[in-house]
C-alpha cells in the first residue's frame, strides 16, 4: 500500500541527509500515517489532516 494521505495525497519528499563531514545523500521523508476512522470506513490519514479533524470536531 502507498504512503500516501487518502484525505490531503501528501505524499513524500525527497531531501539530503547531511553527515557529519556535511556530505550530502539522497534520503526520502515519508509522511507519517494513522489509520482513523473517517465516515464510518478506515483511512489511513497524515498526522495534519487528524489534527484538522480533531480541531473541526471539537465542537
Amino acid at each position: 500500500m502507498a504512503r500516501i494521505c487518502e484525505l490531503c495525497g501528501k505524499r513524500g519528499q525527497f531531501g539530503s541527509a547531511i553527515s557529519h563531514s556535511k556530505t550530502r545523500s539522497k534520503r526520502r521523508f515519508k509522511v507519517n500515517l494513522q489509520t482513523a476512522a473517517v465516515d464510518g470506513k478506515k483511512k489511513r490519514i497524515c498526522t495534519s489532516c487528524l489534527k484538522k479533524r480533531r480541531k473541526t470536531h471539537k465542537g
